[in-house]
């Protein structure tokens, strides 16, 4: 390993780190411990490294990089049966109310489509612009932008108290 492929990784990796844990942080919720993904994607991309075509797309390379390792990670789990979920919904009435409430829009956001959650994970949570977020995407702006309001609309749904309850679904598992 070359030394100046290593201050060269590690001089775009500073500025970028704190946006970077955010997003890792909000994305694995409940999936993986976030320190896990970022150990992982650090290593895939520095691995990589040498097909980065621009420093200014460094931060995009990471989050695509953890995308794929979160989606195969998924993709292996997914033959386990639903356990692991009520096994989370009993440790998160032990929470305090803050991380009750944290728990909450994890388990919301768990519930949108990935490229609404992405979108929204990457606008409201790591601070990315619309034009950003279409370029870590690959869409137009106009796309991020309805993936932001469908986002927001279907979540909005989700938590309001009123709705679990019209669906019937929350008030079935209660009484369980």
């Amino acid at each position: 390993m070359s030394k100046s492929k290593q201050d060269q990784f590690i001089k775009l990796y500073e500025p970028i780190h704190d946006r970077f844990e955010r997003f890792c942080r909000a994305r694995v919720y409940g999936e993986m411990e976030y320190r896990d993904l970022m150990n992982e994607t650090l290593l895939v991309a520095y691995e990589k490294f040498s097909t980065l075509k621009s420093d200014q797309a460094f931060l995009s390379f990471l989050f695509s990089i953890s995308v794929r390792l979160l989606a195969n990670d998924a993709r292996k789990k997914r033959p386990m049966n639903n356990m692991d979920g009520e096994v989370q919904s009993i440790q998160v009435g032990e929470e305090t109310s803050d991380s009750t409430e944290v728990s909450l829009l994890h388990q919301a956001l768990a519930q949108l489509v990935e490229h609404q959650k992405e979108a929204l994970i990457l606008f409201e949570i790591a601070g990315f612009s619309i034009r950003e977020i279409a370029e870590i995407q690959v869409v137009s702006e106009d796309a991020v932008k309805q993936r932001l309001k469908r986002g927001r609309e279907k979540l909005k749904t989700i938590l309001t108290f009123e709705s679990k309850y019209k669906t019937g679904k929350e008030l079935s598992n209660e009484q369980r």
